[in-house]
């Protein structure tokens, strides 16, 4: 079984295809997203999604979120006694989503289409498909993001030539995608975006409004305290979709805080967000060679396009009303499901071709003449441009520079700027030439880039025949296939904690955390509630302890309510 999977900065779903449609893939919770937070018990018990991120408010020093951001890094992250990567937490993730699609759908689940911003670099790809790896999936397929959400919507079973913008804000990333449907060529014409922009983003505005008003001094504040304040500042900002004011609360060290927000001091605290938002659609529209208004429809996907503010925002960019027929959360895991019975060749799909592009450019360090016998170092000669559409291939010839010059360097590079140093250094490749007059030798180089975000550099001697080539590696995060199963061996004594329990142990979690938030009768009032919940489980009797987990999670939720 191939399932797609959107691993997301926030949120992670997962879908399958089915004869009427993709669906979305329930959690072990019945939920259709599962938090991309990652916690760990002292028992090295592995806690994936809500459980987690309930975990990570009472122990946010063994719990980590967000780490999508630094996929593809060599940053760790610190749960309890344990060090772990982007890369590696991701994983986490996965193997609970891979773990769940088997309960589902009652059987083994071995391949994945995995999505990814269509911004983010080779490392970033490279890093995903490893997570992936650890997780125990065969990852068939990188797509991009917007691919995935133009296959969702059903943008390649429009019957004329049509130009789509894809306008991706997710909680950590922004991306923007110019697609045209052409017969059954659904192309990438264009991407651009910002690998540190999205809904978190706007949930941040809303914790420094809160400790401002408050007299708070962030620097005093413990993990835990800004945990509460962020889960505040979360429910403020769902709140914002149908209200215009809504009073955040938070306890901090005994000691209750609030403080009112109004939709209007938010949207003025939000214009510099916004005003990053535009540059890359209009550098997008620049690449593709378009105007805004040859844009025929706009398509929202991400949960950051729920806000009320960015939603204006497109509408006011574009002077048109976007379409959000797709739940802008599930859009990518449904299309990478889509993407994944294409694979597959399921006859309910429509016979269509899928192009991508380059969202970086692609060259290599190269000494430019200044002057008879005198050459600077260090300056970027493109082979690939962005946005060229993949699979490609192109090869540019280089010349030796130096009278019996025997050997030319390779400096593979990825980036925008017309220096080296200003650009990612993807690695090198060495080859000999024969000792000759300077430009008497050159070799052919060339880059072959697949829609797997597999790099080919070959270089051939012109002279000789002689011909070296690498598949481009990462250096930061450089792992063999026997370095990941052994990495796989190491994580496998983490266990993702047990399906059977985690409800119970959720409730438990949010008991807790309720507790600590609250005082006086109600504070007695969950005490008791929790005891009563906790004596039904010594019981492990099954019937009694759903009815007694209905009960609960019934107070819980008209508590909080009220709170």
């Amino acid at each position: 079984m191939i399932i797609g999977i959107d691993l997301g900065t926030t949120n992670s779903l997962a879908a399958y295809f089915t004869e009427d449609g993709p669906k979305i893939i329930p959690n072990r919770l019945g939920k259709n997203m599962t938090p991309s937070v990652v916690s760990i018990d002292e028992e090295e018990q592995i806690f994936v999604g809500d459980t987690a991120k309930e975990r990570q408010i009472l122990y946010p020093e063994s719990s980590a979120s967000i780490f999508k951001r630094n996929i593809g890094s060599n940053k760790e992250y610190m749960l309890g006694t344990k060090k772990f990567t982007a890369e590696e937490l991701s994983s986490f993730v996965l193997r609970s989503l891979k773990e769940d699609a088997e309960s589902y759908l009652g059987e083994e689940v071995t391949e994945a289409v995995i999505s990814v911003p269509a911004y983010f670099n080779e490392a970033r790809r490279k890093a995903t498909k490893r997570a992936g790896e650890l997780a125990g999936l065969n990852v068939e397929r990188i797509i991009s993001e917007p691919t995935a959400a133009a296959i969702a919507y059903g943008l390649y079973q429009k019957n004329k030539n049509t130009k789509f913008l894809v306008f991706d804000l997710g909680g950590g990333t922004f991306d923007v995608s110019i697609l045209e449907l052409f017969h059954n060529i659904l192309e990438v014409r264009a991407v651009a975006g910002d690998n540190y922009l999205g809904g978190e983003d706007f949930t941040r505005v809303l914790e420094e409004l809160f400790i401002k008003d408050t007299g708070l001094s962030e620097d005093d504040l413990d993990d835990k305290s800004r945990a509460l304040i962020r889960k505040s500042a979360e429910q403020c900002k769902l709140a914002f979709a149908t209200e215009n004011a809504y009073t955040m609360k938070a306890t901090i060290d005994g000691e209750s805080y609030s403080s009112t927000m109004t939709i209007g001091r938010f949207e003025k605290r939000c214009e510099p967000l916004l005003a990053r938002i535009k540059k890359p659609v209009k550098k997008s529209l620049s690449d593709a060679k378009i105007k805004v208004s040859d844009i025929d429809e706009i398509v929202l996907v991400g949960g950051g396009t729920r806000l009320r503010l960015v939603r204006k925002y497109v509408a006011k960019l574009f002077k048109k009303m976007p379409n959000t027929s797709v739940h802008p959360d599930e859009a990518v895991a449904l299309g990478a499901a889509i993407q994944a019975a294409m694979k597959e060749r399921k006859e309910a799909i429509k016979e269509v071709i899928l192009t991508d592009v380059c969202p970086f450019t692609l060259g290599t360090e190269v000494a430019i003449s200044r002057g008879e016998d005198k050459y600077e170092a260090g300056h970027f000669a493109p082979i690939i441009e962005r946005n060229t559409t993949i699979p490609a291939s192109r090869t540019e010839t280089f010349h030796t520079i130096r009278d019996h010059q025997t050997r030319i360097e390779i400096h593979v590079l990825q980036g925008e700027s017309r220096f080296a140093d200003n650009n990612v250094s993807l690695g090198t490749l060495e080859i000999d030439v024969p000792d000759n007059l300077a430009g008497a030798e050159s070799v052919d180089v060339t880059y072959t880039y697949d829609v797997n975000s597999l790099l080919e550099v070959e270089v051939k001697v012109v002279s000789t025949g002689e011909i070296k080539r690498m598949i481009i590696k990462n250096q930061d995060v450089n792992m063999t296939d026997e370095e990941i199963e052994a990495r796989m061996q190491e994580l496998s004594y983490l266990k993702i904690h047990p399906r059977d329990q985690e409800e119970n142990k959720l409730l438990l979690l949010r008991g807790e955390r309720m507790y600590e938030e609250n005082t006086g009768e109600t504070r007695l009032q969950i005490e008791f509630e929790l005891r009563e919940f906790e004596r039904v489980l010594n019981t492990r009797d099954e019937i009694a302890i759903a009815d007694a987990r209905k009960t609960l999670k019934a107070v819980l939720d008209e508590l909080e309510d009220v709170w």
